[in-house]
């Protein structure tokens, strides 16, 4: 995938019910975390299980989201108190391709 590097990307923390709609994620990024769902950064929704992943951003005149389900094994984004953090398009890309970042020190919490 390829990710603007000046692009924020922001990690909501807890599991995602993989079946919310466009409008349900809106919502959440709003009311729950405060932010601008239409800014063009980039936010990354992980289930519970940490097997599936959502991005979801906005693209000049619309909404993109992007899925991944992982044939087996676990996506490994680290566990923070934050309800938000932010991370780097580089970890980010890194975290995707299953690269283990609990022990990373770049992240920024919100």
């Amino acid at each position: 995938m390829l990710v603007p590097s000046g692009l924020k990307v922001f990690v909501a923390q807890g599991g995602l019910d993989m079946r919310k709609s466009f409008a349900g994620i809106v919502s959440l990024i709003q009311s729950e975390f405060k932010k601008p769902a239409n800014s063009g950064h980039l936010f990354v929704f992980f289930n519970r299980r940490a097997d599936k992943v959502k991005l979801f951003y906005w693209d000049r005149n619309g909404f993109v989201q992007w899925y991944k389900q992982l044939e087996e094994g676990q996506f490994r984004p680290p566990r923070l108190t934050q309800k938000l953090y932010e991370l780097s398009v580089s970890d980010l890309t890194l975290l995707l391709e299953g690269i283990d970042l609990s022990h990373r020190q770049r992240l920024h919490a919100y």
